[in-house]
């Protein structure tokens, strides 16, 4: 699939088949995180890959709205370094999470491309999601990606309307 339609019909998706992802598609899905741009080049974003079905079911208790994490094939936590990498200096709030955005725009629209659905995920509780990563101090998980083929089964949603076009789009000025 071409870029713009992926991008114009990926939908997020909570409800996943018990399908494995191939490594190689895995592999191509983190390169498009990877190669997303970062301001200044910082490159601030880290991936931690997730397979393990009880580390998920853990991580889905430091959010809210979750409980499709532990169904999901792969989740890939999109995790913040510290300013300049350093330990004790907070990741630039203005800088920080576009970056992250961007990496899983990218990895979504990249999966949907090749059949894969996803749906970005929030852990409300940074603190107890380091914990579970054991990450470094200053590194924070900013969000995570839930990755699985679509479940046949699933239940067909209705897709919200999108505003239209001239309501979104200002041109020159507000």
């Amino acid at each position: 699939m071409e870029a713009y339609p992926a991008i114009v019909t990926k939908r997020d998706t909570r409800a996943y088949a018990s399908k494995p992802i191939p490594d190689d598609l895995l592999h191509r899905i983190l390169q498009a995180g990877r190669m997303a741009g970062s301001a200044r080049n910082r490159q601030p974003v880290r991936l931690i890959v997730v397979r393990d079905a009880e580390l998920k079911t853990e991580l889905a208790a430091c959010g809210q709205g979750t409980g499709h994490l532990p169904s999901c094939a792969v989740a890939i936590a999109i995790v913040l370094l510290p300013e300049g990498g350093e330990p004790g200096k907070p990741f630039e709030i203005f800088r920080g999470p576009f970056d992250a955005g961007r990496a899983a725009q990218n990895m979504m629209v990249t999966a949907w491309a090749e059949g894969i659905a996803s749906c970005p995920i929030t852990l409300h509780d940074f603190d107890a999601a380091g914990k579970v990563f054991g990450l470094p101090e200053g590194h924070v998980v900013a969000n995570m990606v839930a990755l699985g083929y679509p479940a046949e089964a699933a239940e067909a949603r209705d897709s919200q309307p999108r505003l239209p076009f001239d309501e979104v789009v200002h041109w020159e000025r507000w």
